[in-house]
């Protein structure tokens, strides 16, 4: 009797993490992917439609645009959070004065609200008293809308969601840093290898694993950019800006095309998995390889 009972008590302490997996994760993802194959507007029944919403989906122009500002978020932010962070991370292992305070004032961003975050730039951006166009008069160059303007509009938020993310990507490549045993920065030292060299072929390949980690959690940051572009430029000006869950908000919550709008996160759901097992799999292929 003591024996089964101690078999079952391990499945039965883990049941409530299935059971709120269950409930509170696959249950709405299973319902989004059944709502995307009706026409479910709220105000009236569901109806199935079949693959109707999809096919709308691959000939909706303004999509494909959010689809494009989506993967150029993306590309722009990813690889300029982690090289910065890398950079960052080595130089801050260096004996400074103020070295904690550094380390506060780059992570300050990752722990600041995004509301926060993004009312502080909409003053900074301020096309009349904004501090940036006023530095840039001060020098003789000419101010302009940035967040208004559809050329300027998505690289400003895109330069944004790097300085965001920066301090995180810092912080956990600092973490990696300091768990590589120094006696391997001092055997390479005895063979004559420079800084640089010490920290191409022993500190970069033994942060893979944190580099990897780093790529899919940005990816699916990314991916899933919402209230900065919501509250800095409204998905405008022209839809310059507008992302794939700008997108999916504009859908359901002001059209009420909930229906149409599951499709659109079913879209966004399978291109996130596929871009992250991508990752994952090249990632662990590199580090086995290695």
């Amino acid at each position: 009797m003591n024996r089964g009972w101690n078999r079952i008590v391990p499945y039965l302490l883990i049941l409530p993490n299935y059971l709120i997996f269950a409930v509170f994760v696959l249950a709405p993802v299973l319902w989004i992917v059944y709502l995307s194959f009706t026409d479910y507007t709220i105000l009236q029944p569901s109806e199935w439609i079949g693959g109707r919403n999809y096919e709308r989906l691959l000939q909706d122009t303004l999509f494909r645009k959010a689809i494009v500002n989506t993967i150029w978020y993306w590309i722009g932010t990813i690889v300029p959070t982690i090289l910065l962070g890398l950079i960052l991370a080595a130089l801050l292992t260096m004996k400074i004065r103020l070295l904690a305070a550094f380390r506060a004032l780059i992570y300050l961003p990752g722990v600041l609200s995004s509301v926060a975050v993004a009312m502080t730039w909409l003053w900074l951006l301020d096309p009349l008293q904004g501090p940036i166009n006023g530095a840039l008069e001060a020098v003789g160059i000419g101010g302009r809308n940035w967040l208004q303007n559809p050329d300027t509009s998505l690289p400003s938020i895109i330069v944004i969601g790097v300085w965001t993310g920066l301090g995180y990507a810092m912080i956990v490549l600092l973490a990696g840093i300091q768990g590589i045993p120094e006696s391997l920065y001092e055997a390479a030292s005895l063979d004559g290898a420079s800084g640089p060299q010490r920290f191409r072929f022993i500190t970069v390949p033994l942060l893979k694993p944190i580099l990897l980690f780093l790529f899919i959690t940005a990816t699916i940051r990314s991916f899933q950019v919402f209230d900065l572009v919501y509250i800095l430029t409204g998905g405008g000006p022209a839809n310059s800006s507008t992302t794939i869950v700008t997108q999916i908000v504009g859908a359901s919550f002001q059209e009420y095309r909930m229906g149409y709008a599951s499709s659109m996160a079913v879209f966004l759901l399978g291109i996130t998995l596929i871009v992250t097992m991508l990752q994952y799999w090249l990632g662990s292929r590199n580090t086995t390889t290695e």
